[in-house]
């Protein structure tokens, strides 16, 4: 998701969820190795002076390796695993909620995984975004796999077309605000409560600019 950092484990207990095997532990070990590395080195040196080379070796993984689970440098800054959160925390929801209450809600669990958890990776992530424009260009190419993601949740909790143009609207202008606000967080020297900046956003996409005639 847009502007978070990489997701913990889903919100069901950990007595529900089914143990990894190795394979997929080392999987998911290499993947965080990658990023801190990669995180790390940005810190240290700058974005556009950090290579593949040197996050292979602050990572004790060869290049090829990185490539194979980033195709780009900008997916290990970017990439995370909160679209698969997300879907599962909608689908949790009461089914008699009203749908913008359902939403608030699933971002204030986004926040609270993503942001909250660990606002210097969140930081630095949101800075690249405003910053390095190849950061903020792969960002928006990716926004439109969360869209539609955001499309079947939709679909599925309020039994419309998925594919419909007043679906695909709502949903993307939805990541857009997400970005948008995160990118405002960014530029605003991360001062803002970020979960408050959220809530505004949404209150926009709900009811429309404050003081709006209508």
């Amino acid at each position: 998701m847009t502007g978070m950092t990489a997701a913990r484990p889903t919100s069901t207990s950990s007595a529900d969820r089914p143990r990894l095997g190795l394979r997929e532990r080392k999987k998911i070990k290499t993947r965080e190795a990658i990023r801190a590395a990669t995180y790390a080195l940005v810190e240290e040196q700058g974005y556009d002076a950090t290579t593949i080379e040197q996050i292979a070796e602050r990572a004790e993984v060869s290049p090829s390796t990185v490539f194979r689970y980033f195709p780009t440098k900008e997916d290990i800054v970017l990439t995370d695993e909160y679209d698969s959160v997300i879907l599962e925390e909608i689908r949790q929801r009461p089914a008699e909620e009203p749908w913008p209450d359902t939403i608030r809600h699933v971002m204030r669990r986004a926040v609270q995984l993503g942001v909250e958890e660990d606002r210097r990776i969140s930081r630095l992530r949101t800075h690249l975004m405003v910053q390095v424009p190849a950061v903020r260009s792969r960002m928006m190419e990716s926004m439109s796999v969360t869209g539609r993601m955001l499309c079947r949740a939709i679909g599925e909790r309020t039994g419309r077309d998925p594919e419909s143009l007043e679906v695909r609207v709502y949903a993307m202008s939805l990541i857009g605000g997400l970005m948008e606000t995160s990118m405002y967080w960014a530029e605003h020297g991360h001062h803002d409560d970020f979960a408050a900046l959220v809530d505004r956003s949404l209150d926009v996409l709900q009811h429309g600019l404050p003081g709006e005639n209508r």
